[in-house]
């Protein structure tokens, strides 16, 4: 019966405001309702939006994360890509710089990588990857980048040892200046300057002063390979040498291709 009446009062109030009788009454009571209900209406917006993009969330939070894992993936591909572009650039500046080695004249090289470092400061060595089936021997010199490496050592099937010009074992017989003054170059360890010794007190020097290989008779090393640059040099009276420091021309520390001169010293 209630519904039958509510029916009844609904087709009523129809059409009476279709009539248009009433119709002010109508108007102004939905002005009411709507002014009435309004508020709560956005009250309910305002709850129900966030727990909405909260549910959509957790509806496709598997889908977000998977789209996160695929960005992360592809950055990651294009960050190694472009560290793999950097260290192609790096190794083709290093082979182009070997190509460029003018002091190396008409001597036969082997082009080698270098594998490994020395494992501590107190042999300065490094591995190359290649040995005596490539052509390479005890004895020969290595050079890289700008002067002299090192020589090698030790020697395998495919690969061998360079003992570094920093190494303390290593010497190198140089020669410098417009009189060709002689000297020895020593190693002093891993990361170190060379001493440059016996040179006599009052022997004129410079900063920058250029030290090659000297290339005498039974000498371990073919002349006029750059080897280093005096940094520092001193003196006291009683002194029977000058105090000499220099640093290598090849960078030791970031070898990656070096050459190996196919030279023997002479017997």
């Amino acid at each position: 019966m209630t519904i039958g009446l509510l029916v009844l009062a609904s087709i009523a109030i129809i059409t009476l405001d279709y009539r248009g009788q009433a119709h002010g009454v109508i108007s102004g009571a939905k002005r009411g309702a709507h002014d009435a209900f309004s508020p709560l209406q956005r009250g309910v917006d305002d709850i129900a939006r966030p727990v909405g993009r909260f549910l959509s969330g957790a509806v496709h939070g598997g889908d977000l994360e998977a789209q996160n894992a695929k960005l992360r993936r592809e950055i990651g591909a294009l960050q190694r890509q472009t560290l793999i572009t950097q260290s192609t650039r790096n190794s083709l500046r290093a082979l182009q710089r070997l190509n460029q080695l003018r002091w190396v004249g008409a001597t036969p090289t082997v082009t080698a990588q270098v594998t490994a470092l020395s494992p501590s400061d107190f042999a300065a060595t490094i591995e190359l990857d290649k040995g005596s089936t490539s052509g390479v021997a005890v004895g020969m010199p290595v050079v890289g980048g700008a002067g002299l490496v090192g020589q090698v050592t030790l020697v395998w099937s495919s690969g061998c040892t360079v003992r570094l010009v920093t190494d303390v074992d290593s010497s190198v017989g140089v020669r410098f200046g417009s009189g060709g003054n002689l000297a020895l170059v020593q190693g002093s360890g891993l990361g170190r300057n060379l001493a440059v010794n016996l040179i006599a007190p009052g022997t004129t020097l410079h900063k920058g002063e250029v030290l090659t290989t000297s290339g005498l008779q039974h000498a371990q090393y073919p002349q006029d390979i750059p080897v280093a640059s005096v940094s520092s040099f001193s003196s006291t009276p009683s002194a029977t040498q000058e105090t000499v420091s220099a640093r290598p021309f090849a960078d030791l520390d970031v070898l990656q291709y070096v050459d190996v001169l196919q030279w023997q010293p002479s017997p």
